[in-house]
């Protein structure tokens, strides 16, 4: 044994001080919970938070929902895209629920805790929930491929069984790209400290306490996380490309019903995966902006993807009022 070398190992409240080798090793997982440091110190400031996360939240679970039971209510919607729109939305709802619940609560605590565990599974299921939206919006982006140029064989080739198959493929796909992430960091040791500069886990605030060499570790998350994002963003921009190259052929009314929908699709993805790329491919480097840059695919975007395709579309508008007003009849009985 060397004399005079010894090891900091931290715990939730107090700090020992262990000689080397003998079994230090085994309390390298003695960091039980994480603390967060939330979006902002100034108590005032995390009251208006509240209340406006609260709404947000809430318009994001009604606006998304809303849009899934059209979807499923409307006869007249019953093309891909807006088959692929309900399980967008419904993916949306899962996604925020993720982390919005958990900051609206912890805007009011004094102390914003959470269990190792509890750190471990939403990280997870954020993952989870945004590699299957990735997937989609790249599915959603072929369904209008082919209905742009393609448009007498897209029944046939975007066929129910198709349509399954694509969606099955995006939630397997979620799965594989969150499981990889989570196996990363699971088997990194946390010693101390234990307090994440953020108001949800995620992995690369995460990666900063590990007590052990990450930057390999750092590496293969943006492998991962980074590269799905930048690869599946330029998959999508090839594909539109290509959209409106063969939209120059089409009758300006058919071109503008056509850049109608695409501009709603481009919309909602430039404002999810420019946050996603500025976060997810820098290598073990976290900035003080994250937090909010991460409010945008968090938190902005699932608020913002009911709005964009229920506006900017007629017939979604329609099914819509239609559901509304059956609803108010139903009430009246």
């Amino acid at each position: 044994m060397n004399e005079g070398v010894f090891y900091f190992v931290f715990s939730d409240h107090s700090t020992q001080l262990l000689p080397p080798g003998g079994d230090h090793m085994a309390n390298t997982y003695n960091v039980t919970e994480f603390i967060f440091l939330g979006l902002s110190p100034n108590q005032e400031v995390q009251t208006v938070c509240f209340a406006l996360f609260l709404l947000l939240y809430t318009a994001i679970v009604l606006g998304n929902l809303l849009i899934v039971l059209t979807v499923m209510t409307s006869r007249s919607l019953g093309s891909p895209l807006y088959f692929f729109l309900s399980c967008l939305s419904f993916v949306e709802i899962c996604y925020s629920s993720t982390s919005a619940p958990k900051l609206i609560s912890d805007l009011l605590a004094e102390r914003k805790a959470i269990p190792l565990w509890g750190c471990m599974t939403q990280i997870f299921i954020i993952h989870f929930f945004g590699g299957t939206e990735m997937f989609l919006l790249t599915v959603m982006a072929y369904d209008r491929y082919v209905a742009i140029c393609k448009p007498l064989n897209y029944t046939t080739i975007m066929n129910r069984q198709v349509c399954a198959i694509l969606v099955g493929a995006a939630w397997v796909g979620g799965f594989v790209h969150s499981f990889a992430q989570i196996l990363l960091i699971f088997h990194s040791p946390f010693c101390g400290p234990n307090v994440i500069d953020h108001y949800f886990c995620d992995l690369l605030p995460l990666l900063k306490l590990a007590c052990s060499d990450t930057f390999l570790l750092g590496l293969l998350m943006v492998a991962n996380g980074g590269s799905l994002s930048v690869v599946s963003f330029v998959v999508l921009l090839i594909s539109y490309v290509v959209i409106l190259v063969h939209l120059r052929s089409r009758s300006s009314e058919g071109r503008r019903k056509a850049l109608s929908t695409c501009g709603s699709h481009i919309t909602v993805v430039s404002l999810f995966f420019g946050p996603c790329i500025f976060i997810y491919l820098r290598p073990s480097t976290t900035l003080s902006v994250d937090k909010m840059v991460a409010v945008f695919y968090t938190v902005i975007t699932p608020l913002l993807n009911p709005v964009i395709y229920s506006l900017r579309n007629a017939e979604m508008k329609k099914a819509v009022k239609r559901l509304w007003i059956r609803t108010m009849n139903l009430d009246e009985k």
